[in-house]
C-alpha cells in the first residue's frame, strides 16, 4: 500500500493540466492542418464562426497559455485579434486609420479596404481568418501581423491610449510574425 495511497485515491480533482494542454495543442493542429487537407468548400465558413457557434472560447482560453510560437498560441492571438475587431470596431477602425501613413508597408500586407470603416475591418479579420483553410497559414499570420503593428501604430499616434495599451498591441504583432516566419521555415507545432 502506498502511503496516503487510499486518501489521494478518494479525491474528486480537476484535470491534469498537461492532458488539457495535450488536448488543445491536437485541437489546434487539426484545426489549423486538417482544415487545410479538406476537400469541403465550407470548411472556411465553419472554421470561421466556430467561436461563435459552437463556443470554442473554452478551448480558447486553454491556448491563451500556449507559446505564441506554437499552433495552438497562434489561434489564441487569432481569436483574441477577431473578438476584439468585433467588440469594438469603431476604435479600431479609428486606431487602424490613424496608423495607415506611418506603417505603409503593413497597411498594404494588412489589406483593409480604404477607407477602414468597421465593416470593413471585420471583413478583413474574417478573411484573414478564412485563410487558415483556405491558404498559406504563414500568410494568415503575417496579414494579421500587419494588421495589428498598424493598429498599434494608430494607438500610439493618437496618444489616447497608453504605452502599455500599445505595447501589448506591437507584441502582439510581433508574436504573429515571428510566428510567421517559423511557419514559413520548419512549419508551427
Amino acid at each position: 500500500m502506498t502511503p496516503g495511497g487510499p486518501f489521494f485515491e478518494s479525491l474528486v480533482g480537476g484535470t491534469d493540466p498537461a492532458l488539457v494542454s495535450e488536448a488543445a495543442d491536437r485541437a489546434a493542429t487539426l484545426l489549423v492542418r486538417g482544415a487545410r487537407d479538406s476537400d469541403d468548400s465550407e470548411v472556411a465558413d465553419r472554421l470561421l464562426h466556430l467561436a461563435d457557434t459552437e463556443g470554442i472560447e473554452t478551448i480558447a482560453e486553454v491556448w491563451s497559455g500556449s507559446p505564441a510560437d506554437s499552433l495552438a498560441g497562434c489561434l489564441w492571438r487569432l481569436y483574441l485579434l477577431r473578438s476584439w475587431v468585433y467588440a469594438d470596431p469603431v476604435g479600431v477602425a479609428r486606431e487602424f486609420e490613424a496608423g495607415r501613413r506611418p506603417a505603409q508597408v503593413a497597411r498594404v500586407v494588412a489589406g483593409v479596404a480604404d477607407p477602414p470603416g468597421p465593416d470593413q475591418l471585420r471583413a478583413m479579420v474574417d478573411e484573414v481568418l478564412r485563410g487558415i483553410a483556405g491558404s498559406d497559414f504563414a500568410d494568415v499570420l503575417l496579414r494579421a501581423a500587419a494588421f495589428a503593428r498598424v493598429v498599434a501604430t494608430g494607438r500610439a499616434a493618437l496618444g489616447s491610449s497608453s504605452t502599455a495599451e500599445v505595447q501589448r498591441v506591437l507584441v502582439l504583432s510581433e508574436q504573429l510574425e515571428s510566428a510567421g516566419h517559423v511557419e514559413m521555415e520548419q512549419g508551427l507545432a
